[in-house]
């Protein structure tokens, strides 16, 4: 299992992407894990781990509070919503093929979001300068960068899609421990398109703390959680995030992004048709 978090850790560095996409199916598939128990382990796994993540995007000043609590102010309550629902309404007897289908499911339209990014940066993202080679050097484009930036995240019609989209992703994590990374920052490239993307990542990630933190505990709470499991896979998955952003400039990431996607594709769908 240490193995796999590094493994898995690697990806995540190279990538930033890879963490509940990959972690809670290598977990169910490879090592048989109960399905409820291995989205519990690894929403926690996913808080701790994002959790530094958040750090340095806070330190390099690549987040955007803003859009996180309009974020949060909606995926906290659908959390809590979802989890109160799997524990009380959803016959426990069934509540594992329920998850294994719903994270099939997420796989695949995660494996999309990957897939669409980079049409949706050309489509959506054309004519900004935020994401221009040089621009972090040049202090009028920082200065107009910063502006559009400000411009972009006020304006009062992205309030409520924002709120909505984070509802979507508190139900969806929630059940699944998938949907926080490639499909939020999906979203919040096309709501936000004049927003730099390592601001948009920072975002996404920094969202992703509080939403996995409430969910982890709230499947730690009945018990499902592995803390044995999770103590494993941390002691592989830090060297191994720490290799991957060493790595991320080496390695021809539009190939394994590709990659990585075609993999979630047949994952998600052995788990769904399995």
């Amino acid at each position: 299992m240490s193995l796999a978090g590094l493994f898995v850790g690697v990806l995540i560095g190279a990538t930033g992407v890879g963490g509940g996409s990959l972690m809670t199916p290598i977990l169910v598939i490879l090592f048989g894990v109960p399905a409820s128990a291995a989205v519990g382990t690894d929403l926690l796994f996913a808080a701790l781990t994002k959790g530094a993540g958040t750090a340095l995007h806070g330190f390099n000043r690549s987040i955007s509070w803003k859009v996180v609590g309009r974020l949060a102010s909606g995926s906290i309550p659908a959390s809590l919503a979802m989890l109160w629902l799997l524990h009380n309404v959803i016959d426990q007897n069934e509540l594992g093929d329920v998850i294994t289908v719903s994270l099939g499911i997420a796989l695949v339209l995660t494996s999309l979001a990957i897939f669409l990014q980079p049409l949706l940066r050309k489509i959506f993202r054309k004519g900004s300068p935020s994401d221009r080679p040089g621009s972090s050097e040049d202090p009028y484009l920082q200065k107009r960068m910063l502006q559009e930036e400000e411009e972009c995240e006020a304006r009062p019609e992205s309030v409520l899609p924002t709120v909505v989209i984070g509802a979507i992703l508190g139900t969806l994590v929630s059940l699944t421990s998938v949907g926080a990374g490639a499909l939020g920052v999906m979203v919040l490239m096309t709501l936000y398109p004049k927003v730099r993307s390592v601001r948009i990542i920072g975002t996404d990630i920094a969202h992703a703390v509080p939403l996995t933190l409430v969910a982890g505990l709230g499947h730690a709470s009945i018990g499902v959680v592995n803390y044995s499991i999770l103590a494993s896979l941390l002691l592989g998955s830090i060297p191994g995030i720490a290799l991957g952003s060493h790595l991320a400039f080496r390695l021809p990431e539009k190939v394994m992004r590709q990659s990585l996607a075609g993999i979630l594709i047949c994952v998600g769908g052995k788990l769904i048709f399995v």
